[in-house]
C-alpha cells in the first residue's frame, strides 16, 4: 500500500497558480473559490466547542472587472511562497507595502491588502502563520505561575519564568506552536482591559491564587487565543474570562475566544477555547454590587439585538439570552474599573473571591 506524500504549503501554492495558468492557457476563464467568513455561513457546535463552516462560498472568476483582485491574490500567494522557501516572515503591515512593486495590482490600503490575505487564507484552509504572514500587534501579557519554554534563534532552549517579570509581565509573541509549558496553576483567568491586568499583578494576586493571569488586551490576537488554546489544554485546567459588561466585551471579546469568529471560521477549530466560561461584568454585578454605569449606545443595543436575532452562540444558550435581555432592559453598561467605586482593592478581596466560590453558576 502507498504512503501518502504530505505536500508541503509552498508545493500546494505551486498546484493551486498551475491550474490557473493552465486554464488561462487553454484560454479558459480561471476561477478561484473560497468560503463566505460571516456568522451567516456557521453553526455552532456545543460538542466540539466552536463555531463551524457551512457551505457557502463565495467564487471569483477571472473577468474584466475582477482582473485586480485576482492578480492580487496570485501576487499574495506567489509572495506566501517566497516567505515560506527563503523560511522568512513579513508582518501584515510589510506586506502591505512589498505590494507597492506590484504595478497596478499594488493596493491603494491595507485594508485592502488585509482582505486578499485573509481569502488566501481561507482558500488553502490554514492559518496566516502557515503562510508566513504575522501581526503587528502584540498577542497580549502573561503574569503567574507559569514556565514557558522557548527557543532563541540559534536553537538553544530557553525557560522563561513568568513569576520573574516583577511589575512587568511575558509577552506572547506572534508565533506560538513551538512554545512548551509547565504549571501547576489551578486555572487561567483572561482579562480584558491592561488596566485591570496591571491592578492584579500589583496585588500579587497570581501568587496568592496559585492561577495564570493573560492580559488580552481588548479583542484578543489569533496569538493569544492560540496560545490561550494551547495552555488551556496541555495544563486541562478552566479560562475564566473578565471583561467589561457590555455587547463588545460579550461577543466581540468573549465569544471570540470561547468559540470564535464567523470571519474566520475555517480557523475556529484551532483559535477558540471551548473551556472558557464567563466570569464578569455580568448586569446581575451591577445590580448587586450596586456599580456606576453608563447608558447603552445605539450601537451597543444594536450589537445586543443582533446578537439575539443572528449568532448561533447566544441563540444555543438561553443563559445568555436571559443576561443580554436584562441588559437591555437595564439600559445600562459597565465597565470592568466600576469596581473602584468600592476601593481599589475591592477586585481582588472581595469580588473575585466571591465569584470563584461560585464557578459553576458562570454564564457559558
Amino acid at each position: 500500500m502507498a504512503r501518502a506524500v504530505k505536500v508541503s504549503m509552498s508545493d500546494r501554492i505551486v498546484e493551486n497558480a498551475d491550474v490557473v495558468y493552465k486554464k488561462i492557457m487553454k484560454a479558459q476563464k480561471p476561477s478561484m473559490t473560497t468560503p463566505v467568513r460571516s456568522l451567516s455561513n456557521v453553526k455552532y457546535h456545543p460538542k466540539k466547542g466552536h463555531f463551524q463552516m457551512l457551505g457557502k462560498v463565495k467564487k471569483r472568476t477571472l473577468t474584466v472587472g475582477t482582473v485586480k483582485t485576482f492578480a492580487q491574490s496570485l501576487k499574495m500567494m506567489a509572495l506566501s511562497k517566497e516567505l515560506i522557501d527563503s523560511d522568512d516572515v513579513a508582518t501584515k503591515r510589510e506586506a502591505y507595502y512589498i505590494s507597492k512593486n506590484w504595478g497596478k495590482a499594488g493596493f491603494s490600503e491595507q485594508p485592502e491588502s488585509d482582505t486578499i490575505m485573509d481569502d488566501v487564507e481561507a482558500m488553502f484552509g490554514v492559518n496566516r502563520e502557515q503562510l508566513r504572514f504575522i501581526p503587528e500587534e502584540k498577542g497580549g501579557d502573561i503574569a503567574g505561575k507559569l514556565i514557558v519554554i522557548d527557543t532563541d534563534s540559534k536553537g538553544k532552549k530557553l525557560r522563561i519564568d513568568c513569576t520573574k517579570f516583577g511589575s512587568g509581565a511575558y509577552s506572547i509573541p506572534s508565533v506560538v506552536e513551538s512554545l512548551q509549558f509547565q504549571s501547576k496553576a489551578k486555572f487561567i483567568l483572561a482579562i480584558e482591559t491592561a488596566g485591570m491586568f496591571q491592578r492584579l499583578v500589583k496585588y500579587d494576586y497570581w501568587e496568592k491564587n496559585d492561577c495564570i493571569l493573560i492580559s488580552m488586551g481588548g479583542v484578543p490576537t489569533r496569538a493569544c487565543r492560540r496560545f490561550i488554546r494551547r495552555l488551556s489544554d496541555k495544563l486541562k485546567i478552566p479560562v475564566y474570562a473578565f471583561v467589561d459588561g457590555d455587547p463588545y466585551g460579550y461577543f466581540n471579546i468573549y465569544r471570540t475566544l470561547k468559540v470564535g469568529s464567523g470571519n474566520a471560521a475555517h480557523l475556529n477549530e484551532f483559535f477558540c477555547v471551548p473551556r472558557t466560561t464567563f466570569l464578569g461584568v455580568t448586569p446581575q454585578d451591577v445590580i448587586d454590587y450596586k456599580l456606576p454605569t453608563h447608558p447603552l449606545k445605539e450601537v451597543d443595543i444594536k450589537r445586543a439585538k443582533d446578537a439575539l436575532k443572528n449568532d448561533p452562540f447566544v441563540i444555543h444558550h438561553k443563559r445568555w439570552q436571559a443576561a443580554i435581555n436584562q441588559m437591555l432592559k437595564m439600559g445600562v453598561r459597565v465597565e470592568q474599573q466600576a469596581f473602584a467605586k468600592h476601593g481599589l482593592d475591592f477586585v481582588v478581596k472581595e469580588y473575585l473571591p466571591a465569584k470563584l466560590k461560585n464557578t459553576s453558576k458562570f454564564l457559558p
